[in-house]
């Protein structure tokens, strides 16, 4: 054969290969409202930098008829190219071969690329839309689900990893994306689950469908597997593009600078009268947040679970933080086990990619109740507090009003290593709030007066002029400084600058054991 012939035929296979598994099966995968693999790849990256690796690669499997079945490339889309000019690395299954069924040679493409994602520093996305293990291929199918997850865990704070749930994902598959750093969803198209309808109904005779099992929904909402849910693939896709706008390459690299437009100097007039006189009253934690960071732009993780915290990425001057939040405006901010894992995790992200972490403190203590402590919130809390603690990124503290007993040591305290802690005048630092101090130091007082009730408003008031206030805490060192509200953003900004060359060193060991 010619030259040209070769050509030729290296042309047809290659259109072979990137017909998946055919027209038919691609026009089924558009009815059902998803893009196909190829097509969700072509969103992600810059407009012509993929480059797919291990096209040709096939199954050589033979049991039950499967010598006679065509896999175009395996089934899983692999390789590398450019999200805003900066490398990344993919993979992404096509539910038209075979479902999207995981085979040996599936995982093993799968497993190459994470390879060479952590052999470079790159990111890792995985676009997961499979039927979960090809049956046909027994224990080398499970086995690649083994190998797979060996390398989440090994590259789990070296490169960031993403997976973007777009189709199903159930059994073993799911614990691939439950160690990755962050999981996106596609509403009604997507769902995660360990057991299907099916066998949930045979065992427990519930009935469920498919998407109140594992949807988008219930795991943003209620589960806390997904950080994030969008609408469509395309909405996704374009969001995990905005995330890796915030995150370095890997952890010894920093994340990107993006040059402000925004004065770092700025201040904010609204930040005055933000707090309400009355401390029983709410305010939205997000407006604070808006304030303070650059152009009022923010990037936030997790938004329908745990929503007493906030965690969200942002820029100040520039430079990428995350921020940590108690939003007064749920459950008046107090500290749960859902919020305490969601930060915890956050946190620790972080710190493992050199982020710097800014907290804002609102926290009237531990949600309290008998679900909370039987369902153990002493050992999820103590995950915040050992995050905060182990962290060695530049931690800056701005308490903006309760600050009570053990929730205000584990929100980025002082005393857990927290760099700088501001305090606004409006702080309220104590071992407990007001009402429930002046109850126990002044009982008698209480209980012999002529008329306990005012006696009673007559003590908290003593007890919030004399200790619910920033200052005492400021006499002691566990406050910096106590500053002006609208001054917040270039004091953090100052401090973010001043704590730059920070350097932490930590005792030598394997790990630590976290509370899990």
């Amino acid at each position: 054969m010619s030259t040209l012939g070769k050509l030729s035929e290296l042309e047809r296979i290659r259109a072979e290969i990137e017909l998946g598994g055919g027209k038919d099966k691609i026009a089924k995968q558009h009815d059902a409202g998803k893009l196909t693999a190829r097509e969700r790849i072509g969103i992600l990256f810059d407009e012509g930098s993929f480059v797919e690796l291990d096209a040709f690669v096939t199954h050589r499997c033979s049991n039950f008829d499967m010598a006679e079945q065509k896999a175009p490339a395996e089934g899983v889309i692999t390789g590398f190219g450019t999200i805003e000019g900066r490398p990344v690395y993919v993979y992404s299954q096509d539910f038209t071969v075979m479902g999207g069924s995981l085979g040996e040679m599936h995982a093993k493409k799968i497993c190459k690329v994470m390879d060479m994602a952590m052999k470079t520093g790159a990111p890792i996305i995985g676009i997961n839309d499979s039927g979960g293990a090809r049956i046909q291929e027994g224990l080398d199918a499970l086995a690649g689900f083994g190998e797979i997850f060996l390398r989440n865990t090994k590259a789990s704070g070296v490169i960031p990893q993403i997976s973007v749930i777009m189709g199903p994902c159930a059994g073993g598959a799911v614990y691939s994306p439950a160690i990755t750093d962050f999981v996106f969803m596609v509403d009604k198209t997507a769902q995660m689950f360990i057991t299907g309808p099916s066998v949930i109904k045979a065992v427990t005779g519930e009935d469920v469908t498919f998407d109140e099992l594992g949807g988008a929904k219930p795991h943003s909402e209620k589960s806390g597997v997904s950080h994030f849910a969008f609408a469509d693939d395309k909405e996704c896709l374009l969001k995990v593009r905005e995330l890796i706008s915030y995150l370095p390459a890997n952890n010894v690299e920093d994340a990107p600078y993006d040059l402000p437009t925004d004065d770092i100097n700025r201040l904010s007039e609204k930040l005055c009268s933000i707090v309400p006189d009355n401390a029983n009253k709410s305010y939205d934690v997000k407006e604070v947040i808006a304030e303070i960071v650059d152009d009022g732009k923010y990037f936030e993780v997790l938004p329908e679970f745990a929503k007493n915290i906030v965690t969200a990425f942002a820029r100040m001057n520039g430079q990428t933080v995350g921020i940590v939040a108690n939003q007064p405006a749920v459950s008046a901010g107090s500290l749960d086990i859902d919020s305490s894992d969601k930060a915890a995790r956050f946190v620790r992200f972080l710190d493992s990619f050199n982020i710097p972490i800014i907290t804002l403190t609102d926290v009237p203590g531990f949600l309290p109740g008998t679900s909370q402590e039987h369902g153990g919130i002493i050992r999820h809390g103590a995950k915040l507090l050992y995050a905060y603690s182990e962290a060695t990124v530049p931690k800056i503290n701005v308490i903006l009003r309760k600050a009570y007993g053990g929730a205000y040591i584990a929100m980025s305290s002082k005393h857990l290593g927290a760099d700088i802690v501001y305090a606004w005048p409006t702080a309220e630092i104590a071992v407990m709030g007001p009402d429930g101090a002046a109850n126990i130091i002044f009982k008698n007082d209480i209980k012999n007066a002529d008329d306990p009730v005012q006696k009673r408003a007559e003590m908290i008031e003593t007890y919030r002029a004399q200790f619910a206030n920033p200052y005492e805490a400021a006499k002691r060192g566990y406050v910096d400084d106590v500053i002006a509200p609208d001054s917040t953003r270039p004091r953090i900004i100052a401090a973010l600058e001043m704590l730059a060359g920070k350097r932490e060193t930590t005792p030598s060991k394997k790990h630590g054991n976290i509370p899990l």
